[in-house]
């Protein structure tokens, strides 16, 4: 009888042990936003490539299209500010309204692919390298795929994508829909299940609710500021604001057609005017109470990014989210999420 109980309290500790073995090293993901953009250009096979090289579980293409139909991997529709369209194509210039606001520059729409692929791709900041401007041209998303296929094989496991629909209601009007190419190129390479390494995101509700309609594949609705409207909220002169989707009866309408939301982090966790951390909201509770996963954006190792708390150590804030249980992070820099991700799991 002793030696019995002695065995089953063994296999209580054991498992018990194993428990908390498993909350300790928590799996979350690491999504590559725009690739590794903190090291190479956005949007670029070398950032994607370099990404994954870090150990991204995901890589996050940004879509819009070409003339001619085409999805490219673009964090907007303008290009002119990550390109040298300007030099190559001076009289493309225009003005357009999207999302309510008045843009100018070069414009994706303008430009068919033959023409996008003449262009060279540079840097976004002004605070990041600039060493490898004109060293890369914009891909497909079909390019983009064809990549993290041959990387899943050469590395032995699975990458998953993480495509954003930029402004579909704005492609809508210039009569360029996103939803259906992006099916149809998804379906192609055999992204058409519901437990396919893809996740399809927006900041817009109405094209996740018609995604919902036509695929399996799990949606994530993303959140901007507070105070700002979905693009088809703008479209359709409406008043709901991203406030107004984030009460807990709001989100678990999210629930119905979304696996998660993607919330900008300073909506759970704001910082003040002295750059410290404000207590945190109830978002991520309550997105966690309606069912929905949480994939944070965006992490970057800059000391302007992150808070006085964290004394200029980026690991210091992925540890404090970890710890608040936050479920996915996208970041420019994919190295140091997985460099955390270890050390929580020894």
């Amino acid at each position: 009888m002793k030696r019995n109980m002695f065995l089953a309290l063994l296999v209580v500790c054991l498992l018990a042990g194993m428990a908390a073995a498993e909350e300790m090293g928590k799996r979350f993901l690491v999504i590559g936003h725009r690739g590794a953009c903190g090291y190479v250009p956005e949007h670029t096979l070398r950032s994607y490539e370099l990404a994954i090289e870090m150990g991204a579980d995901y890589v996050e293409p940004d879509l819009v299209s070409t003339k001619d139909g085409v999805l490219i991997c673009r964090h907007e529709c303008e290009i002119g500010a990550t390109t040298d369209a300007a030099k190559k194509f001076p009289d493309r210039k225009k003005k357009v309204v999207i999302d309510g606001v008045e843009e100018e520059g070069w414009f994706a729409e303008d430009f068919t692919l033959a023409e996008i692929k003449t262009l060279r791709v540079k840097e976004r900041t002004d605070f990041r390298d600039h060493s490898k401007d004109g060293l890369y041209e914009i891909p497909t998303f079909q390019e983009m795929i064809s990549l993290v296929k041959a990387k899943e094989k050469e590395k032995g496991r699975v990458i998953g994508i993480y495509p954003e629909t930029k402004h579909p209601s704005y492609h809508d009007a210039i009569g360029l829909s996103l939803e259906e190419p992006l099916l149809a190129v998804l379906k192609q390479n055999g992204y058409d299940r519901a437990d396919a390494p893809v996740f399809i995101q927006s900041f817009e509700i109405d094209n996740l609710k018609e995604l919902k309609g036509k695929t399996n594949i799990r949606l994530i609705q993303l959140f901007d500021e507070y105070d700002m409207k979905p693009g088809c909220v703008l479209a359709k002169g409406g008043t709901t604001t991203y406030r107004n989707m984030a009460t807990p009866e709001m989100l678990k309408e999210i629930a119905t057609y979304a696996y998660g939301i993607g919330p900008w982090k300073e909506l759970i966790l704001a910082r003040d005017k002295d750059n410290k951390l404000q207590p945190e909201t109830n978002l991520l509770q309550d997105a966690h109470a309606a069912g929905l996963a949480v994939h944070i954006y965006t992490m970057r190792n800059e000391a302007k990014y992150l808070a006085a708390e964290y004394n200029g150590d980026p690991r210091e804030e992925y540890r404090k989210w970890i710890a608040l249980g936050v479920d996915g992070f996208f970041t420019d820099f994919p190295d140091t999420a997985v460099q955390v991700r270890l050390e929580v799991s020894r």
